[in-house]
Parts: structure tokens; C-alpha cells; sequence
């Protein structure tokens, strides 16, 4: 697990990782089961309520101070936490103080429930806080107490424009007592980024440390120990070693920690070289001729929720035909099949305004997180480059791997580990099994008011969006604001488009519109918005309810279609009813959602509608279960490709280690 010991002498070392992150194999599963076990039966609500009155004792002394007497206390409790590690009475103190500064200087004093969550942070676990609990200032109670301690804090957050709000708005309290804060954005320069990452706390998104943290492996190449380091500097006759980027991987605190961690992990991050692609786009071209040709379901077929190709043998017979004109590698079986099944997923896989959106005359990746564009991020393996014919736009050049690592495989090499979510409860067992995190449920500061109103289903999509509409034109009339949810940027643009034919002007937050994310999502909560959002995961900026707005009902959400994990589901619930205040949530769901199809298709759905059109079987019941079994299904299917990948990767870096490479 994530010693202390370890964490509070990480300062001594020159580029601080666990060198044996967690193993694999039924032992070792079970002793990390064993220990996550005993770590949530330790930090146990009893321990947690204690550590809270410990530290409303202090309040006193503390509270009382000016801004000049915090600067000098925090000089007093630096010491003490280096000298006498994170013990009860020295965490209480620091926690008090840091309580105290943050009042003075953001004019902001922690809750007892934001209490509760800095304990679960400092312990190395994860905090399940409510959305609207405040995640943001949470953090600094764990960040500040490691960082006067004397170890560097990560804060890793799911996107640049959250890292830089958080890092200035709390860059007063860091201040006072005496630390430095940096934070890393995507388009900085490494001299930029080496100056952000040796401040005391650092704010950054999962990307840039993962690639960072990259580009220094090439750096070192096969000289990452502690000692080739220290002996580097003692002599200052290595270059590469200016040219690191982080401090080492001492304690990282990840927001967002299911979104980043589980959902996230299916994807290996991967830094790569551009290659001129000469005659490969001539084969690219012949790829998708040939898989133009082929006719689903008699020659391919799409499995796995729509997810992977397979050919069928007409199909493998037909590229066999059609390419023997074209010679060359064409002649390989195992080149043209896989090359002809990556051209059908460009065709079939990858749809334009769901996974991806031109802009500029380019392709440009939809993060399926967050809703947002993943600039300069490309797929692998020539897929880039085929959806690029596809779209008829210029081509870019293919890009060769020179690094890669998984997030599992990264993200356990930090000596202390911790993270905040909403909605983490449902990954608990992997993000135990897997890194050794335990989750603390932490109580809300005030009882939800969040009212929930019942499911309706429909047979048909039409139906589904005429019914939506119509609730949203009920509501607006009243006043109330409304909030609708949306699986995709096409199916917000065909929302859009239905309220405009309705007359009722709105606002819509999709990657088309990222840059104007925090002004519509902070007009949210005003009297007679509607808001039209693709994903709502990390987000971050605060739905202001009005006094207008409450006296109504509050926000109301609007969920037209289940996402493919329940915990997004319940992000979008989390918009509404924050911190006590009123709002409400309604499903609106139809048997032709993209869920229904993961077990229901063709002959066998044609036959259950028939059940329900004769009153055979309940609508609202049957697609209700429906729905539901298909979002099992798909969050079962991804938790079987993370495994997967997870066992890869271990394979792989056992490979490495034999043969004495590394990433």
C-alpha cells in the first residue's frame, strides 16, 4: 500500500515513484483486499467524528488570528509535520489553521463535511462527496497539510480550464502559508511546465502529467534509478537531467477520480513521433475501396455494443477476390483483413458529431467523457487517416509510438494516492482491486432536496423528443429552468433544433461550443434557461440557483437517454438540488435508445414491441428493465477491456524488465 514513511522522505529524492506498483495474481489481490479492508475499518466515521472535534478545538486560537499571525503559525506547524509526520494532533492542528487562512484569504471556512474529506484525501483513499460539496476547497486541506510537510502535491483535474480556475482561486491560501502553487496547461512550453511542477502544489489535468511523465522516461531511458540521479546531480555532468519535466510522482490528488481512473483506463496514453505516410495513403485508399464493397451483416458483422468488427468467411472471401489485382502486401491474409476491418471501423465505428467533429477542415477527437475536443489527439494505426478519407479533408501524417503506459499502470506509481468523486460507490471494488483505493462515503452538509419524478417510456424516439419538448415548453412557461441531458453532440444539435421550431430560445453546451462552457453552465440555474448539455462529467462550475428560480422548484434536469455507465447518469442527476437547494430530475427514455440494441434487435424487439402494443407487457416496466440490462452489459463489457488491458500491460512490463528497457 502507500507507506507514510515513504511519502514524508519523498522530498529527499530527486524523482520519487513507487518502483513495485501493486501486483497481479490471486495473493496479491487478496492482500490488497485484506488491507483496503482495514483501512476503511480504521478511518471509520467514529475516527473521522473525532478528528473533527480535534480540530474545532483548535478553531479558536486560530480563528482569532490576522493574516500576519497565519504566516507565522504556518511556520510553526511546517515544522512540526516534518518533524513529526502526519500524526492526529499535528493533521488537527494543520487543519485548523488551514481553515483559518482560507476564511482570511477566499473568504471561504471549511465545512465539517469538507473536513471529513480532507482526512479521506490525507489517508490515501477516496472521498465520495455529493456534486456541489466542495470538491475545490476540499482539496486545499490535503494539499496544504502534505505540502508543509515538504511533499509535493499534484491536484489532477480533467481539464485545463478547471486546473487554472482552481489554481487561482486558491493561490491566496496557498500564500499565506508560505507555498508555492503552478499550474500545467496544454499549450505551455517544458520550461513553463518544469517551473509549474516544482512549485509546491501543482494543478494539472490526467493528460499532461500522464505525457509528461512520458517524456521524461525517454529522457532517462534505462536511468531512472534514485541513485544514477543523485549521482547526476552531485556531478552536473548530465544534461538530460535539466531537461525532466516533473518532481517525481510523490501525491496525487484526482478529481473526477471514477472519470479518470475507470472510465478513462480503457485507453493506454501513448506519445508518438509524426511519420511521412508516402505510400501509405495509396494503401489507405485501396483499404477503403475494398471495405466500401462489403455489405454488413453478409460479409462483417458489428460486436460488442457496436464496438469491434469481425468478418464474416463471405466477406474474408470477397476482400480475398477484390484485392488480388492490387498485389503487393495485399497478397498477406493476416495485412489486408486487419487493414480492411480498421478501414469498416472508420466507416461503421466512428460517427461524425458523436465521436468526432470537423473543425477547420480537420478531424478532431470527441472526448466520450466529457463531451469535449480532444485537440491535437490522434487514433492509431492508420484509423485517423481513414476517417480522414472518409470526410474527404487533407490528410494528416501517421504518427509512430515512441512511449505508452496505461492510467492503471501510471497512476499506482504515486506514493500516496487519493481522489473526489460524486458518484464512485459503483467502481469501489476496481478501484480497491486495482489501486488500492478504499471509498469513504462523506455526509452532505445539508439533507438533498433533490425531488425525482417517474420514468416515462416510449416505443419510439419521435415520440420520446415530442414529449421532451412539450415538458421543457410546460416548464418555461412556469418559469422554472431547465437543464436536458443529451447522449451526443448530434442528438443536442436535433434537441436544438426541435426547441427553435418551438420557439424557446435556449443555450447549447457541446465540444462545438467548449469554449463557452462556464458562462452557460453558471447561467444555468437563472429563471426561464433552458440548457441543452452533452456530458456534464467534470464540468466544475457552479450552478447559481436564484431566489426566483428556488421559489419554482429549483433546476430541473432532464435526462433523454441513459449513458452507458450509471455513475454518468448520476452526474447529470448531480446538477440539480446542490448544497440544499431545490430541484428535480425526470428520465425520458424509448425502446429505440442505443442501450435497447446491446440485447434487443431486429426480429426479437419487433416481437417485444408487439407484446407491449397488445398490452401484454407494461411499456414503462419492460423498457425500463430493457435499458437497464443494457447499461449493465456495456459497463461489464468496459470493465472487461480495462482488465484486459491492465493484464497486458503487466505482461508487457514484465517483458520490459527482463530484457532491462523500460516504457
Amino acid at each position: 500500500m502507500y507507506s507514510e514513511s515513504a511519502l514524508l522522505v519523498s522530498g529527499l529524492h530527486l524523482y520519487p515513484e513507487r518502483d513495485n506498483p501493486l501486483q497481479e495474481g490471486l495473493l496479491a489481490k487478496v492482500e490488497v483486499y485484506c488491507t483496503v479492508l482495514s483501512e476503511k475499518l480504521r478511518v471509520n466515521p467514529w475516527y473521522l467524528q473525532r478528528m473533527v472535534r480535534r480540530i474545532n478545538a483548535q478553531a479558536d486560537s486560530f480563528d482569532k488570528m490576522s493574516l500576519a499571525e497565519i504566516v507565522q503559525a504556518s511556520r510553526e506547524v511546517r515544522r512540526e509535520l516534518r518533524g513529526g509526520g502526519f500524526k492526529p494532533q499535528h493533521i488537527a492542528k494543520a487543519f485548523a489553521l488551514i481553515r483559518a487562512a482560507s476564511h482570511l484569504t477566499v473568504g471561504m471556512r471549511h465545512f465539517e463535511s469538507q473536513l471529513i474529506g480532507g482526512l479521506v484525501l490525507l489517508k490515501g483513499m477516496v472521498a465520495e462527496m455529493n456534486t456541489g460539496e466542495g470538491k475545490t476547497l476540499t482539496a486545499t486541506l490535503a494539499s496544504c497539510t502534505a505540502a508543509l510537510a515538504g511533499v509535493p502535491v499534484h491536484i489532477i483535474t480533467v481539464n485545463d480550464y478547471l486546473a487554472k480556475r482552481d489554481a487561482e482561486s486558491m493561490a491566496p491560501l496557498y500564500a499565506s502559508l508560505g507555498l508555492t502553487v503552478g499550474v500545467v496547461q496544454s499549450d505551455m512550453e517544458p520550461q513553463e511546465r518544469q517551473v509549474a511542477y516544482r512549485c509546491d502544489v501543482t494543478y494539472c489535468t490526467n493528460k499532461d502529467v500522464v505525457f509528461d511523465y512520458l517524456r521524461d522516461r525517454i529522457v532517462l531511458r534505462n536511468k531512472a534509478s534514485p541513485i544514477y540521479l543523485q549521482m547526476k546531480k552531485l556531478y552536473g555532468n548530465d544534461v538530460s537531467f535539466n531537461e525532466l519535466l516533473l518532481h517525481g510522482l510523490p501525491f496525487a490528488i484526482v478529481d473526477e477520480v471514477d472519470s479518470v481512473l475507470v472510465d478513462e483506463a480503457r485507453t493506454p496514453l501513448i506519445i508518438s513521433a509524426t511519420v511521412d505516410a508516402g505510400e501509405e495513403i495509396k494503401i489507405l485508399e485501396e483499404a477503403l475501396n475494398l471495405a466500401q464493397k462489403l455489405e454488413l451483416d453478409a460479409d462483417f458483422g458489428l460486436i460488442e455494443h457496436g464496438t469491434k468488427v469481425v468478418l464474416h468467411k463471405q466477406g474474408k472471401a470477397s476482400i480475398e477476390r477484390n484485392a488480388e489485382p492490387l498485389g503487393g502486401l495485399w497478397k498477406g491474409i493476416l495485412f489486408r483483413e486487419e487493414t480492411v476491418s480498421q478501414a469498416l471501423s472508420a466507416l461503421y465505428l466512428f460517427r461524425k458529431d458523436e465521436h468526432y467533429l470537423m473543425r477547420d477542415g480537420k478531424v478532431q477527437i470527441i472526448d466520450e467523457h466529457t463531451g469535449r475536443v480532444m485537440e491535437d489527439r490522434s487514433w492509431e494505426r492508420g484509423l485517423h487517416q481513414l476517417i480522414e478519407l472518409k470526410e474527404g479533408c487533407e490528410l494528416t501524417n501517421r504518427r509512430e509510438p515512441l512511449a505508452k503506459i496505461s492510467y492503471q499502470r501510471f497512476f499506482r506509481r504515486y506514493l500516496r494516492l487519493s481522489g473526489m468523486s460524486g458518484t464512485a460507490q459503483e467502481v469501489a471494488g476496481e478501484l480497491g482491486s486495482v489501486y488500492g483505493l478504499p471509498v469513504i462515503r462523506v455526509p452532505t452538509h445539508k439533507p438533498s432536496r433533490r425531488l425525482y419524478f417517474p420514468e416515462h417510456v416510449f416505443l419510439t424516439e419521435a415520440h420520446k423528443w415530442q414529449a421532451i419538448i412539450e415538458r421543457i415548453a410546460e416548464l418555461h412557461r412556469l418559469g422554472q429552468p431547465v437543464m436536458l441531458g443529451t447522449r451526443s453532440v448530434a442528438a443536442s444539435e436535433y434537441a436544438s433544433q426541435l426547441l427553435r421550431a418551438q420557439g424557446l430560445f435556449h443555450r447549447v453546451l457541446n465540444a462545438k461550443q467548449d469554449s463557452e462552457e462556464a458562462e452557460i453552465v453558471a447561467m444555468a440555474g437563472e429563471i426561464g434557461t433552458i440548457t441543452v448539455a452533452t456530458s456534464m462529467a467534470g464540468r466544475g462550475t457552479d450552478i447559481k440557483i436564484t431566489a426566483e428560480a428556488a421559489a419554482l422548484g429549483g433546476l430541473h434536469v432532464i435526462l433523454s437517454e441513459r449513458y452507458d455507465s450509471k455513475r454518468i447518469d448520476r452526474q447529470l442527476e448531480g446538477r440539480c438540488a446542490r448544497l440544499g437547494d431545490p430541484g428535480s430530475f425526470e428520465s425520458f427514455l424509448s425502446l429505440q435508445d442505443a442501450l435497447v440494441s446491446v440485447n434487443w434487435k431486429g426480429a426479437r424487439l419487433e416481437v417485444l414491441k408487439q407484446l407491449i402494443n397488445f398490452r401484454i407487457l407494461p411499456l414503462r416496466w419492460i423498457g425500463s428493465t430493457v435499458i437497464r440490462g443494457g447499461q449493465r452489459k456495456v459497463e461489464k463489457m468496459h470493465a472487461v477491456i480495462r482488465k484486459s488491458l491492465l493484464v497486458s500491460d503487466n505482461k508487457l512490463a514484465q517483458n520490459l524488465s527482463f530484457s532491462g528497457q523500460q516504457e
